[in-house]
């Protein structure tokens, strides 16, 4: 009886725990829109992004967000 008790138990385990995975949100990255890949890096420009900017962006905001990761600034600035 002892066994059959252990064995609901972990099987309730193995369920809550695939529920948590499915469902915390770490499938799909912050800065990710949804039709974006769940790379490295996501495509630049405002409709990559999964919040949209509170207001238009400027030549250079586009070429610093293009530049992104890239350590030195765009030649634009």
């Amino acid at each position: 009886m002892a066994l059959l008790k252990l064995a609901a138990l972990g099987a309730l385990g193995y369920v809550g725990y695939k529920y948590y995975e499915k469902n915390k949100g770490g499938d799909r990255a912050a800065a990710f829109a949804g039709n974006q890949s769940h790379g490295d890096v996501r495509d630049a420009g405002p409709e990559s992004m999964r919040d949209k900017p509170k207001r238009s962006w400027s030549k250079a905001d586009e070429a610093s967000d293009e530049s992104f990761p890239a350590s030195d600034p765009p030649a634009t600035y």
